[in-house]
């Protein structure tokens, strides 16, 4: 069963709405699912993203800095 949808009223400069309106015909969507799909975007801007909860794990880990530069960790590469 899906979500009862209610219907908001908002005001657009020309050029946005035409961009709006390109921009549904090109991806073949409504001009109403663009929005809806910009503004869940901007709502969820603030949860933290992937690249931030791995960033928390650089480092955590012990072993060589960089394997592609130790010859040790090279030896036999491409035989």
């Amino acid at each position: 069963m899906t979500n009862p949808m209610r219907t908001v009223s908002f005001k657009l400069p020309e050029s946005l709405d035409d961009a709006l309106s390109d921009l549904a015909r090109r991806r073949k969507s409504s001009r109403s699912a663009l929005v809806r799909e910009a503004l869940e975007g901007l709502a969820v801007s603030g949860r933290r993203s992937v690249t931030a909860v791995v960033d928390e794990l650089v480092g955590a880990l012990d072993g060589p800095a960089d394997l592609s530069t130790n010859r040790k960790h090279l030896s036999g590469y491409g035989k």
